[in-house]
C-alpha cells in the first residue's frame, strides 16, 4: 500500500474523532429559553472593537485603517461597569434588553451585542461585544436660521484614552453672543454610574460656569439617587419684536440644587421614585449702558426652599428604525412617564418671596395599526402666592409616525403653549430657531403659541464613505404666537413650505444630523419677510 494511502487510512478516523464532539455540541439556547430554565450567569466576556471592521472589504482601505490606528479603543472595564447584571445573577431578558438600550445611548458606542456563549449545568456564559465611534471631534459648525448666521469651532474628545472622559474646547458665535467654553465630564465614575461635569464659558457679554456631581436613577431597578449642582451666568438678554432686537438688559442668575431619592425598583412593570431636596435660584436685572432699555425690568428675586418630587415610569420601550434617526436603532418610550414636584420658597433659606412652586410633566406613547406610533406629552409649571405676580406655563405636544412603502414615512407634529406672567421676557417666541422655518428669527411673540408641521420623509440607503447616512424631507409648517405686551407686526397664522436634506454623522460620537433646508413663506405681509429662507443647522433628530 502506498505511503500516502496508509497516512490517509490513519488520519481520517482521527479527524472524524476530533470533529465529532464539536459537531455533537448542542446549540446554546435563546435568552428566553435560558430565563425559563432559571439559568445563572457565569463568566462575562467583554470584547470592545475599534471603529471600523477591517475584515469588511468596504472598510479595509487606508483611511479606515488610519482612523483605527489613531483611535484608542474603549477599555473593557468601562463597558463592564455599565452592565446591569453580574456573574451569579439569574439571567433576565428584560435586564439584558435594558442594558443594550443604555449602552446604545452612550455616545462612544456605535453598536452593542449581548449573546450567550456556553451553557451547561444551569450556568450560561455571556459575551458583550461593542464597536466604538470616532470620539475626537475637531470641527466647525455652521448654523443659519431666520436669516441669521451662527457657528462654532471646537476640539472635543468624548472618550479620552478609552476611559469615557470628555474634554473639550469650543469657540462659538451666535445671534446673541460670541465666546469660548471648556468642558470636562465623566458619566461612569466609581461604581460606573456616578457622573461629574465641569464647564466654564467666557463671552463678549459675560460668562457662565456650572458644576455637578450625581448618581441618578440610571436604570428602572435602581434603588437610590443623589446629586448636587450649581450653575450661574452673567449675560445680556435681548427682547425681540418682528425678528429685530428691541432692547437689551443685564441678567445675572444662579441656580443650585441638592437632592436624594429612593425607590423600590421595578415592581410589576412600574418604577416609582421619591426624592426630596433643596433648590435655590437667584435672578438680578439691570440696565446696560449704551443699549436700548426694555419697557420695564423684572424685579430681582431669590427663591430657595425644600421640595418633594415623585416620578413614575412604566417599563415599555419600543425599538424602531428610521424615525428620528437614519438607518440607526432607536427606542421610543411608549409607557407612561410622569414627574410631579412641589416646593416652597422660604425666608429662612434666604428667599425674598415665599411662593409655592409646582411643576409636572407627562409623556405617553401609543402603538397604532400598521407600525404607526403616536407620542404625546404635556407639562405644567407655576408659582403661586408671589408678591411680584404669579407665573404659570402650560404646554402640550404630539408626534405621529406613519411608515409608508419602502423607506418613506409621513410625520406630523403639533404643539401648543401658554404662559401667564407679568414679565415680558417670559413671552413665547416663534420663527427661525423656535419654529416656522420660512420666517425670520423670533418673528412673533406672545403669551400663546401654536405650531403644526407635516413632513414627508425619505430615508435613503446611501452610505457615503461608510460615515454618513442621508435622508430628505418636504414639509409644511403653520403656526402663530399672539397676545404680546409688545405687539406683533402680524398676529395672524403664518405658513411656510420647504424641502430639506438630512445628513447623519453615523460613526462619530456626537451623532448629529446636519439639516440643510430651503423654506418659502406663504404669507409675506411684512417687507422684512424674505421670499425664501436658507437654513443650515445641526440637531439630534431628523
Amino acid at each position: 500500500m502506498p505511503f500516502s494511502a496508509r497516512c490517509y487510512r490513519w488520519l481520517a478516523p482521527l479527524c472524524i474523532a476530533v470533529a465529532a464532539p464539536a459537531a455533537a455540541q448542542p446549540e446554546v439556547p435563546s435568552f428566553a429559553e435560558l430565563e425559563a430554565t432559571g439559568a445563572v450567569i457565569g463568566e462575562i466576556r467583554v470584547d470592545t472593537h475599534n471603529i471600523f471592521d477591517l475584515s469588511d472589504p468596504h472598510e479595509s482601505g487606508f483611511a479606515y485603517r488610519a482612523a483605527n490606528a489613531l483611535h484608542i479603543k474603549t477599555r473593557p472595564e468601562l463597558i463592564r461597569r455599565s452592565l446591569l447584571f453580574k456573574s451569579g445573577d439569574r439571567l433576565s431578558v428584560r435586564v439584558i434588553e435594558e442594558t443594550e438600550r443604555l449602552i446604545r445611548a452612550t455616545s462612544t458606542v456605535y453598536d452593542v451585542t449581548i449573546r450567550p456563549l456556553r451553557y451547561g449545568e444551569g450556568v450560561v456564559d455571556l459575551e458583550v461585544v461593542t464597536r466604538d465611534t470616532w470620539t475626537l471631534q475637531p470641527g466647525a459648525k455652521l448654523r443659519r436660521e431666520g436669516g441669521r448666521n451662527s457657528g462654532a469651532v471646537n476640539v472635543k474628545e468624548t472618550n479620552l484614552a478609552g476611559t469615557g472622559t470628555t474634554l473639550g474646547f469650543e469657540r462659538s458665535a451666535t445671534v446673541d453672543r460670541t465666546g469660548s467654553s471648556v468642558q470636562l465630564s465623566h458619566d461612569h465614575l466609581f461604581d460606573g454610574w456616578t457622573a461629574a461635569a465641569l464647564e466654564h464659558s467666557s463671552y463678549n457679554d459675560g460668562s457662565s460656569e456650572s458644576l455637578s456631581l450625581s448618581h441618578p436613577f440610571y436604570a428602572l431597578d435602581t434603588r437610590w439617587a443623589a446629586g448636587a449642582s450649581d450653575a450661574k451666568f452673567n449675560r445680556l438678554d435681548s427682547l425681540y419684536a418682528a425678528g429685530d432686537v428691541l432692547a437689551k438688559y443685564r441678567h445675572r442668575q444662579e441656580i443650585a440644587e441638592f437632592y436624594a431619592g429612593a425607590s423600590r425598583g421595578l415592581v410589576n412593570g412600574w418604577a416609582q421614585r421619591y426624592s426630596a431636596g433643596v433648590d435655590y435660584q437667584s435672578d438680578t436685572y439691570a440696565l446696560e449702558p449704551g443699549q436700548p432699555p426694555p419697557p420695564s425690568l423684572s424685579p430681582d428675586t431669590t427663591r430657595a426652599g425644600p421640595f418633594l418630587r415623585y416620578e413614575v415610569i412604566q417599563d415599555d420601550f419600543l425599538p424602531v428604525m428610521n424615525r428620528e434617526r437614519i438607518r440607526r436603532p432607536e427606542y421610543f418610550t411608549m409607557g407612561l412617564h410622569s414627574t410631579v414636584q412641589l416646593g416652597r420658597a422660604l425666608g429662612a433659606f434666604g428667599s425674598t418671596d415665599q411662593p409655592w412652586l409646582m411643576s409636572a410633566s407627562f409623556t405617553k406613547g401609543f402603538r397604532l395599526p400598521a407600525g404607526q406610533q403616536l407620542l404625546t406629552g404635556a407639562s405644567y409649571s407655576g408659582q403661586y402666592g408671589s408678591t411680584t405676580g404669579d407665573v404659570r406655563t402650560t404646554g402640550a405636544s404630539m408626534r405621529y409616525f406613519l411608515p409608508q412603502t419602502g423607506s418613506f414615512l409621513l410625520y406630523f407634529a403639533a404643539s401648543t403653549d401658554l404662559v401667564r406672567s407679568p414679565n415680558v421676557a417670559d413671552e413665547l417666541l416663534l420663527g427661525g430657531d423656535s419654529g416656522l422655518r420660512g420666517y425670520p428669527l423670533r418673528y412673533q411673540r406672545g403669551t400663546h403659541r401654536q405650531l403644526f408641521s407635516v413632513e414627508e420623509r425619505y430615508y435613503t440607503d446611501w452610505y457615503p464613505l461608510r460615515l454618513f447616512r442621508v435622508g430628505f424631507a418636504v414639509y409644511y409648517d403653520v403656526g402663530r404666537a399672539w397676545d404680546s405686551q409688545l405687539g406683533n407686526p402680524n398676529n395672524g397664522w403664518l405658513n411656510d413650505v420647504g424641502i430639506g436634506m438630512r445628513v447623519l454623522s453615523a460613526r462619530s460620537s456626537y451623532g448629529n444630523i446636519l439639516h440643510i433646508d430651503l423654506a418659502f413663506p406663504v404669507h409675506r405681509t411684512d417687507p422684512n419677510i424674505r421670499s425664501r429662507q436658507f437654513l443650515v443647522m445641526t440637531a439630534k433628530t431628523f
